[in-house]
Formats: C-alpha cells, structure tokens, sequence
C-alpha cells in the first residue's frame, strides 16, 4: 500500500497547480468543446465517444482503489466512496449515452488532457478516504453533495430538452436555476464536490474543489458572454454562476 500511500500524499498537489495553470488561461482561451468548439485544435473525434473515454477513470480507476482501501467497510469510506461513484456513473455512461447530437466531435486534445487530469483526482480522492465518526461536517457534506447533484442533474436535462426531434442550434433555457445564472450545471458540480470535501476531510477533496472552480468558472463566465451576444434581449438578472453575485 506504500505505492498507494505515496500517490495520495503527491497526486492533490498536482491537481492544485493545474488548479492554479489553467484558471488563467481559461479566462483567456475558452476549452474549444460545445459551444465553444472551433478549428485549430488537432484532430477531433465523435464527442459522445470522447466523453465516455475520459469519464472512465473517474469511475473505474477510482472505484478498483476505493476497493482496495484499508479504511473500505467503514461507513464514512463506503458512504463517500459510493456517492462518488453515483456521480460519475452517471456522467460517465447516462450523461454520455443521453447526448443527442451524434455529429458533434471534440478535439482528442481535449480528451487525453481530461483524462490525465481524472487519472490523478480520481487516485488521489479513492486513495486518500479515511474512516472517522460520522461528524456533522459529514452530514452537512453529504447533503451539500446531494443537493448540487439534484441541480446538475435538472440543469442537464432542461438543456437536452430544449430542442425538439430534428431541431438544431441553441436556445435560452429557462426554469430552475436558470432563473438566475446560465451555468446552473457548473453551480450544481461546485456544490457537489465543495459537500465531497467537507464530508471526506482530506487534501484531495479540497484540492478537487479548486481545480472543478479553476475550470467551471471561466466556462461560466464564457458561456454567459455567448448568451448575451447571441440572444439580444437575454434576462438581465442572470449571473454567470452564482445567484446574485456573479
């Protein structure tokens, strides 16, 4: 378990200078996928396959070594462990498999960089669980963790339901926190993990916490440019990502 240990102890300290590289830059140049996507970034491949390569890890790698885990059995371990695992079943094969427009790639750059970062959080996370009392900072988490994964899940569905059978181009979504910012999806990730990591306890939740706001954030801010360029008269009460603030 040395081997294990030591990527624990290694693995939060990359993510966080990802963390730190990237939120930057993506301010700058926006992660040319969805929305955003744009030539001049390498060979592309089918986004729907894309999607379910890069989410792999995040499941599998992180599940075969939540099973390894010394602290495995112990409630706070096997709670945690399971609710990351509902999460990323969920992105990784529903979220993929429900993706509607088979004609749309993303560049494989985009891929390979996704899954190097979801090879290290996903070890890092599985790894670093250990078991302690079931604490009210746990069952705060969890509930946090809960409440974001409800908001991502509704915030999901009203975008793939926007367009009807044979309909393409985008639309203004509205219902649920859409009321309120245009990236209730990322808002729903962001409360998600910030629960994980004040359930878990560990360097590599919060460390999963700063790089999910490295990278969602600039998202936001872009995709709710993108909505007021394109959509003349789009609600001016909108933030970008939280409700009332920004």
């Amino acid at each position: 378990m040395s081997s294990l240990q030591s990527l624990a102890l290694k693995a939060p300290f990359v993510v966080l200078f990802f963390a730190a590289l990237v939120f930057p830059v993506l301010f700058v140049i926006s992660a040319p996928y969805g929305r955003h996507a744009r030539a001049g970034f390498g060979p592309s491949m089918p986004a729907k396959l894309g999607w379910l390569i890069m989410e792999s890890p995040s499941f599998f790698l992180f599940g075969s070594l939540w099973l390894l885990n010394p602290a495995f059995g112990s409630p706070l371990v096997t709670v945690l462990g399971a609710a990351w695992l509902l999460h990323y079943g969920q992105r990784t094969f529903v979220f993929s498999l429900l993706m509607r427009d088979e004609n749309r790639q993303q560049p494989v750059m985009t891929v390979v960089m996704a899954i190097a970062f979801n090879v290290l959080n996903a070890s890092g996370n599985a790894v670093s669980l250990t078991a302690r009392p079931l604490d009210l900072p746990f069952w705060l988490g969890l509930g946090l963790f809960a409440l974001g994964f409800t908001i991502n899940l509704h915030a999901d569905h009203v975008l793939r339901t926007l367009r009807q059978p044979g309909e393409t181009g985008y639309k203004v979504p509205h219902g649920g926190l859409y009321g309120w910012i245009s990236s209730p999806n990322y808002f729903g990730e962001l409360v998600e993990w910030t629960g994980f990591a004040l359930a878990a306890q560990t360097t590599a939740s919060w460390a999963f916490v700063a790089f999910a706001f490295a990278n969602l954030a600039p998202r936001a801010v872009a995709n709710h440019r993108w909505y007021l360029q394109k959509f003349p008269g789009y609600p001016a009460r909108r933030r970008a990502l939280i409700p009332f603030v920004w």
